[in-house]
């Protein structure tokens, strides 16, 4: 799998990671005080008291994501497929459609087995962009990817990580998974030197049953 550091470049006043409860802010300030080589988990689901066997989900057919819906960080965008840059990093979306969602097309597509990833800019030198409200999604929030071939992939977050870019969790984010899950990719921490900002916020779901239509 990919082993290289996602960089989203941004230029705007920091980043405020929103949490509901005073234990979450906790948990944010301790990861913020610790070593950058370990990522922090914000607003991580508690583990279960005790384990349940459950059927493994059905993965999908290959079929690239075309929309991207997650209500809770309010984006409803168009997705665009990415490559790799020259030097082996992975493409991020231009600036100048900070509206659009990035597919890294090297890897699945949504629903099938293993981790999708999909880049947005947190904003740009032109104002906000369309993840900018991804540090705002609690577990359990539901994200939707339509694509190619008409279907709509179901998806609940799990966790944010927020992670130092220069010790990019390479494997939590692209390695080899037992079943569909995704990831959302922006950036986070503070603004440094460079004028970019220091960390990523990677929001880490997996396959979810589609949800229920009302009626």
């Amino acid at each position: 799998m990919l082993g290289t550091t996602v960089a989203l470049s941004d230029q705007r006043e920091p980043p405020v990671v929103q949490v509901e409860t005073s234990a979450r802010q906790a948990a944010v300030e301790t990861a913020s005080a610790a070593p950058a080589a370990t990522p922090s988990a914000i607003g991580a689901a508690a583990p279960a008291a005790t384990a349940t066997a459950t059927a493994a989900p059905i993965p999908f057919a290959a079929s690239p994501p075309t929309r991207l819906l997650v209500p809770a960080a309010g984006v409803d965008a168009p997705v665009t497929g990415l490559g790799l840059n020259a030097d082996g990093t992975v493409e991020v979306p231009s600036a100048e459609r900070a509206g659009e969602v990035g597919w890294y097309r090297n890897g699945p597509t949504p629903g099938e087995t293993g981790p999708a990833v999909l880049i947005g800019h947190y904003d740009t030198a032109h104002g906000p962009a369309v993840f900018r409200g991804l540090p705002k999604l609690r577990p359990g929030d539901r994200i939707q990817v339509r694509r190619e071939d008409g279907s709509t992939v179901d998806f609940k977050v799990r966790e944010l990580v927020q992670a130092a870019k220069d010790a990019f969790p390479t494997d939590t984010v692209y390695g080899d998974t037992a079943a569909p899950e995704l990831r959302l990719i922006t950036c986070g921490g503070r603004i440094g030197a460079d004028g970019h900002w220091t960390d990523n916020i990677i929001v880490l779901a997996d396959l979810a049953e589609p949800a229920a239509s009302a009626g």
